[in-house]
């Protein structure tokens, strides 16, 4: 909900600026003093968009971390089961997690952990 909380920001300001120049041209010579009632009106709709932008997608909490990632595996790929080198028990990948960047295994059998290396492919 980034995008509506930017896009509500963004349309708040727009209205702000306008309704404020609406407000400075009713003073003008060539202005109407019903100028003034669209510049509060503008204000009003400006305001509440702050208001519902802030609603709109509250931020995160500390405690909270998304992390997203995702692999590019080549064209031939050939799905094996993992496991592990000390007791050659199953491993899944829940078992797996990233550490400082780099894949570590933690068999749930035997308690080893152990960082994932990827073998060359020649």
């Amino acid at each position: 909900m980034r995008a509506g909380r930017i896009i509500a920001f963004i349309t708040a300001a727009i209205f702000i600026i306008f309704a404020f120049l609406f407000i400075l041209g009713a003073f003008s010579p060539e202005g109407s003093p019903g100028w003034i009632i669209v510049g509060i009106i503008g204000l009003v709709i400006g305001f509440a968009l702050i208001f519902l932008g802030t609603k709109l997608s509250p931020p995160q909490k500390e405690g909270d971390q998304v992390v997203n990632l995702n692999i590019d595996l080549p064209g031939g790929v050939s799905m094996d089961t993992i496991k592990c080198k000390s007791c050659g028990g199953p491993l899944t990948s829940k078992d797996v997690k990233m550490i400082a960047g780099a894949p570590v295994v933690e068999c749930p059998h035997c308690s080893t952990t152990y960082q994932l290396t990827e073998e060359p492919k020649w």
